[in-house]
């Protein structure tokens, strides 16, 4: 869980020791709408009911390139840079963090959603029988990932998961914008992430 000093959660996933991907719309304050301090922001590993396995402070983080909040959208946009990158201030969970994978996956490809929903914050709910739709284009051109899976707000940031080749999980997409009342959604495909700030 991504949790925010001023108040907000999301959810977030751990791709390497001390990084996080998140979305990023989950780092602008609930009220004044404005990107946060880095060192406000907290990652809670395996956050359940209050407790978790380890926590870490953030000391940095990176944005999706021209992602900005305005007064008409929850969201905010592009939608197709709404991803960040956090890094941690200490290394949590060895062999903890799931890797990305770079291609996006096929249409009807089993994918498994999990996030701290507004409905039932304090536990991780997931759609375990979801499927990929396809790619789509967003503003500035930048794609989007389509999905079948159920969620609602502070399932932002949540990872799309898809089975490997070994049939490891694998993060194949970070959640954005849930459509309100059907199970889809948008994500924005993990292999558009700049290869150069991954761990």
């Amino acid at each position: 869980r991504v949790q925010l000093e001023v108040g907000g959660r999301c959810t977030g996933v751990l791709v390497g020791p001390r990084t996080v991907l998140t979305a990023a719309h989950c780092l602008f304050g609930p009220r004044s709408r404005q990107v946060v301090r880095p060192g406000t922001v907290h990652f809670l590993l395996g956050y359940h009911l209050g407790e978790w396995s380890a926590r870490a402070r953030v000391v940095s983080f990176t944005r999706g390139d021209g992602f900005a909040l305005d007064r008409d959208s929850p969201f905010g946009g592009p939608l197709g840079a709404d991803w960040a990158l956090l890094t941690l201030d200490a290394p949590l969970g060895e062999g903890r963090a799931l890797r990305l994978r770079r291609d996006a996956p096929q249409s009807g490809t089993e994918l498994m959603f999990a996030g701290y929903q507004q409905d039932r914050p304090e536990a991780l709910l997931a759609d375990t029988g979801c499927r990929a739709i396809g790619l789509r284009q967003g503003a500035r051109n930048l794609p989007l990932l389509a999905h079948g899976c159920a969620g609602t707000r502070g399932a932002s940031g949540a990872p799309l998961l898809a089975r490997g080749r070994d049939g490891e999980w694998e993060v194949v997409g970070v959640a954005s914008a849930m459509a309100a009342g059907a199970a889809q959604g948008v994500a924005v495909p993990a292999g558009t992430l700049p290869a150069a700030l991954l761990p």
